[in-house]
């Protein structure tokens, strides 16, 4: 199945690069280009694509507030938000609008491509690098709150831990290896954690790890 993708970025040369190697691609097709939220916002609802591209820093409507209007409308278009580190003032914002993938601009083409067929698939993707520098660099980070603890009472103690392994950054095979356990058992316990705590994907369970005060900024 072709993965159907809006492209956002006030800069027509990102664009044109992404549109350029997505040409080359049998499985990934540019439905749409935007410049800035706004147009995203409605070329989403009059496409429907699959994935959108989404920078951070635009004029007028930013993309944490396009991400925001696009996730919680009726359809079932998800983002992967694709910036620099010097938006990571935005990266927390964009993540809790409901992105599902956080890319930087500077990854090989063929990496971000891959990021878009991860998340078509119902999957999310931040890289343990990029999670690690999110808890170091946020100046504005969120404290641990009542109700958000409350939301991890009907889990259990494994699955708290693998919650908080999430939470710093870790992949699959470092959460099995740090536990002693199979890859598909790491796989297994973060796929009831999804249920247990309705979270959309991976990226929800990074936010509820810091916002339940399980993970510590350093």
């Amino acid at each position: 199945m072709t993965i159907r993708v809006v492209l956002t970025d006030d800069q027509p040369l990102v664009r044109a690069a992404l549109q350029m190697v997505i040409t080359d691609t049998a499985d990934i097709e540019v439905v749409g280009e935007a410049g800035d939220g706004a147009e995203a916002v409605r070329l989403t609802e009059e496409l429907a694509p699959d994935i959108v591209v989404m920078d951070l820093r635009m004029p007028g409507m930013d993309g944490i507030e396009a991400t925001r209007l696009i996730t919680t409308g009726t359809g079932s278009t998800r983002v992967v938000v694709l910036t620099t580190f010097d938006d990571d003032d935005y990266v927390y914002g964009a993540l809790q609008a409901g992105a599902s993938g956080f890319l930087v601009k500077d990854m090989a083409l063929d990496d971000i491509l891959a990021a878009v067929r991860i998340v078509a698939t119902g999957d999310a993707l931040i890289a343990p690098s990029v999670t690690r520098r999110l808890i170091k660099e946020f100046a504005d980070r969120p404290t641990a709150t009542p109700r958000r603890q409350a939301e991890l009472s009907g889990i259990t103690s494994r699955e708290r831990e693998v919650l908080t392994l999430v939470g710093s950054g870790l992949s699959n095979a470092e959460i099995a290896e740090q536990l002693c356990i199979s890859v598909a058992t790491a796989k297994t316990y973060l796929t009831r954690l999804l249920a247990k705590l309705d979270a959309r994907d991976r990226v929800q369970l990074v936010i509820l790890a810091y916002e339940s005060g399980l993970v510590a900024p350093s």
